[in-house]
């Protein structure tokens, strides 16, 4: 009778921890498939949903629903709402056409009545009272023409066969031109260099154009001008870097590139094309560099002795700052916020909810920044809005994400959205610290998509030598971009003033040192 109880007390154990060990495997195939639903409703959401951030409940709606007001709210706590913090309503835009900008050229067309409809039926002239305008929008397309440089000779018939020290021919000497012995004058190098570094043209495409204009430029001959003119331009992208080096914040951030002729690599082994952008903040710089790897050695190199904020992403290759004295190493909210957007719209229903909670706290930062930005505030105004507002939010915030941590799924959307944020916050939470850090890495991005754009059209690039000219040909124009420079006017001043300026006098050459009316140059021969 004992050993029968003993053997059922036995049986008892071994089926208790059968059926533990089936509970688990079943809870961790349950884990497993909504993992993977997960991705499939990202994957279509990536497919045939939009790609914007921008979330239609963030729009604050003019008038309440007519039929779908809910009686009773939620009781769900992932439902309940944080108390927003209130900035000021912001102007909408107007609606309609733009207007025509001023700068513009106007050709005047009037269009009269005949000479016999200006008199009244009473015999009197018709006085004019006024006119009606209608402005319309037209283009000139591209021309080619051929600039001729005439140099007359001069020569003292009397002097002729006469042999003395003297010179008896005179002539001007030639005018100092970006590519001395080429046929392109300033104004087509960047009309060039413009259409692919700046509208992701290539060569190939630019070539098929000229055909079109009645010239043959090879691309090859095109490329060979792109090569010189970064040659040329050297100087200025020192200039470029210690421009960034010389501000309070320097944003980071980098990109693949394929170089097919790399010597001791693949064809097929991705390279980097770096950004680094800082400067002034009111005269932002922006420098591309080529690097054959992904390596942190690249931002310590450019960043060694640099005291000031550094914002990046939270790729592992930029953890050397944390330690670094003398530099604020700040993270980037928008990465952040990026993975709370999957997770709300490939998410199971309660992780939905509980990333739009996590959203509606950055929603709040993002708001006070708003406010900064619309205000334009100064960097002790901007501390100090931070350190009383934004503080508050990330405190709250941080303590609902150490909440949710033991309770979520690492391997979910939702799971991997917290995880990042609390692996990541002594960065993200850092940018409070300083009123010249922002509160993401969009500067740098915003910088690198253009080269991202570029590189969708062109593939790669041929040889090392052209992805380091390509880099300072996109430094030169993001640059001009962010001063508010046209780069086709920019490049063409560059161009034509490079050949002329003194060495210890490029620095006025560069676009954080101009404006719009300095790049104005006459339509003569020497300035096109």
């Amino acid at each position: 009778m004992i050993s029968a109880q003993c053997n059922l007390s036995e049986n008892t154990v071994d089926l208790k921890e059968i059926i533990q060990s089936q509970g688990q495997q079943l809870e961790s195939k349950n884990q497993e498939i909504e993992r993977l639903e997960e991705e499939n409703r990202l994957l279509r959401q990536a497919l045939f949903a939009p790609k914007s951030e921008k979330r239609k409940d963030q729009e604050p709606s003019p008038q309440l629903p007519l039929f779908d007001i809910p009686e009773n709210p939620p009781a769900d706590e992932e439902s309940k709402q944080e108390e927003e913090i209130i900035v000021p309503e912001h102007t909408r835009k107007k609606k309609g056409r733009k207007p025509i900008p001023d700068h513009l050229p106007r050709i005047e067309i009037v269009h009269d009545i005949a000479d016999d409809e200006k008199k009244c039926a009473c015999g009197c002239e018709l006085s004019r009272i006024g006119e009606d305008i209608s402005e319309k929008l037209d283009i000139v397309p591209a021309v080619m023409r051929v600039i001729r440089h005439v140099r007359p000779k001069y020569a003292c018939k009397n002097c002729e066969g006469v042999e003395d020290d003297s010179k008896s021919v005179k002539i001007a000497p030639a005018p100092p031109q970006i590519i001395p012995k080429g046929i392109a004058t300033a104004g087509l190098l960047a009309y060039v260099v413009t259409a692919k570094f700046c509208d992701a043209l290539p060569f190939y495409r630019q070539e098929k154009q000229f055909i079109r204009l009645g010239v043959d430029i090879p691309r090859q001959t095109m490329c060979n001008w792109t090569m010189i003119a970064a040659e040329r331009c050297q100087l200025l992208l020192d200039l470029l870097h210690k421009e960034i080096r010389g501000g309070p914040l320097i944003h980071v951030d980098e990109t693949t590139v394929q170089v097919l002729d790399e010597p001791g690599r693949k064809a097929t082994q991705k390279s980097y094309m770096w950004i680094f952008r800082g400067g002034a903040p009111d005269h932002p710089a922006v420098v591309y560099q080529y690097h054959p790897t992904r390596s942190g050695d690249v931002a310590k190199l450019f960043l060694d002795g640099y005291h000031g904020v550094v914002q990046t992403d939270g790729y592992k290759g930029y953890d050397f700052l944390d330690s670094w004295q003398d530099i604020l190493h700040v993270g980037c909210w928008a990465h952040a916020r990026r993975k709370f957007v999957k997770a709300l719209d490939a998410g199971t229903k309660k992780a939905s909810r509980r990333a739009n909670k996590a959203l509606t706290f950055i929603r709040n930062l993002y708001s006070l920044e708003k406010f900064v930005r619309q205000n334009e505030l100064k960097p002790d105004d901007i501390y100090s809005l931070r350190q009383e507002q934004a503080k508050p939010i990330l405190e709250k915030m941080k303590a609902w994400l150490m909440e949710r941590k033991s309770k979520v799924t690492p391997s979910s959307l939702f799971g991997q959205a917290v995880h990042y944020c609390l692996n990541q916050w002594h960065r993200l939470s850092n940018y409070i610290e300083s009123g010249n850090a922002a509160i993401d890495n969009n500067a740098a991005e915003n910088g690198i998509r253009p080269f991202v754009i570029g590189r969708k059209n062109w593939l790669f690039s041929g040889t090392p030598e052209g992805a380091e000219a390509s880099a300072l040909l996109y430094s030169l124009i993001e640059t001009a971009k962010a001063n508010n420079l046209e780069p086709f006017s920019y490049l063409r001043f560059l161009f034509e003033k490079l050949p002329t300026t003194p060495m210890d006098k490029l620095a006025t050459l560069l676009p954080t040192k101009l404006t719009l009316v300095d790049l104005t140059l006459p339509d003569t021969p020497s300035g096109i």
